[in-house]
């Protein structure tokens, strides 16, 4: 089933004119600071609207309506955001030195320091930090790197190569762009470019007791497992993911591993060990074993799983590695805490990952 997006604006949004419902919702998820100002967006569930460096909850695709402006977001019903204060930000003035920053920033295929971009800009670091922050809701730095993961992108979609397209985005090194790029584009720059031409995925979507489950693989293992409210976004999703890969809808083929997880999730069978036929980097293996060595109904924060990996100062790389656990369950992140016990900034929803824990513990 598709689904229909309403899109309450009075003109074309100006930023690209090629640009789908679908693009615009990836640049809310990754809170990409680039479109700050470009656009506003409703949510429809909670009747409010917010700018796209918004740090709230993130909506459902079909829940999201896109404004060029927070007057039409209004006219349409909403009200602004207490959290990002879209209204504040649409009539703050922007001097030009700022926009000269955000020029630079958006443009610059060499890492800026932020002293290198005040001078460059006539600012004092400090004032530049501060006010760059409060114009668009990240710093100088969260800017360029999600810049760099654009351009990387962009270059990677127009055909480049993944060494041209690795430097010529900004990156200093391989090893750096295959480290960040799964956060960036769910799959190593190879993968991306080639949209995992040559493989063959059949996959089945089964409903749970936490929402729907849709679980791929290949011949050698299950390749991909994904958690959501909408059995249709899970499956464009999957697509989007392994473009180019030949994908069938079979769910006999893979009832074995379906009904083994619907099992787990309805607390009536143990928590699957399935084969597994997952991309990564080696970093991404040492993190990803670790964590299948959690048992149920335990957790253990990123901080911790860093030092049992002998890298204590690697907390933010666990951390990421945890982000782009590509078979969700199967590689139990969810059984990571914030270092102070808080759960936060799982994929598939707190909530859920709330009610993962609850059922593990309540079965140990």
């Amino acid at each position: 089933m598709q689904h229909t997006f309403r899109v309450a604006t009075k003109a074309p949004i100006e930023h690209d004119r090629r640009m789908n419902h679908s693009a615009y919702y990836e640049a809310l998820v990754r809170r990409d600071p680039a479109f700050d100002g470009t656009f506003w967006y409703g949510v429809t569930t909670t009747g409010v609207y917010c700018r796209p460096v918004c740090k709230s909850r993130q909506p459902l695709e079909r829940n999201v309506a896109f404004f060029t402006d927070p007057a039409t977001a209004r006219a349409a019903g909403f009200r602004a955001c207490k959290r990002c204060h879209p209204d504040e930000a649409a009539s703050m003035p922007q001097p030009a030195w700022l926009a000269l920053a955000r020029e630079l920033l958006d443009a610059s295929e060499d890492r800026l320091t932020l002293d290198d971009l005040a001078a460059r800009v006539g600012v004092s670091r400090t004032h530049l930090q501060r006010t760059f922050a409060a114009t668009f809701g990240v710093s100088p730095r969260a800017y360029a790197a999600a810049a760099r993961e654009r351009r990387l992108r962009d270059r990677l979609r127009a055909g480049a190569s993944v060494a041209e397209a690795t430097y010529a985005s900004g990156y200093g090194s391989g090893s750096r762009v295959y480290d960040a790029s799964t956060a960036t584009l769910g799959m190593t720059p190879a993968r991306y470019r080639a949209g995992a031409a040559g493989a063959t995925l059949v996959f089945g979507i089964v409903s749970s007791p936490l929402g729907f489950v849709l679980v791929a693989m290949t011949e050698r293992g299950i390749a991909h497992v994904a958690l959501g409210d909408d059995a249709a976004a899970l499956e464009r999703g999957l697509r989007d993911e392994f473009p180019a890969a030949t994908l069938a809808r079979a769910d006999d083929d893979v009832e074995t591993a379906t009904s083994a997880l619907v099992r787990y999730l309805a607390a009536e069978g143990p928590w699957p060990e399935l084969p597994l036929d997952v991309r990564a980097t080696a970093f991404q293996t040492r993190v990803w074993d670790a964590l299948r060595r959690i048992a149920p109904g335990t957790t253990t924060s990123y901080g911790e799983l860093a030092r049992a990996l002998g890298n204590p100062h690697a907390t933010r790389a666990v951390a990421r590695a945890c982000a782009t656990n590509p078979v969700a369950l199967l590689i139990p992140c969810h059984r990571v805490v914030a270092n102070d016990g808080t759960m936060r900034g799982y994929r598939w929803g707190v909530e859920r990952k709330r009610r993962l824990l609850a059922l593990e513990r309540a079965s140990a």
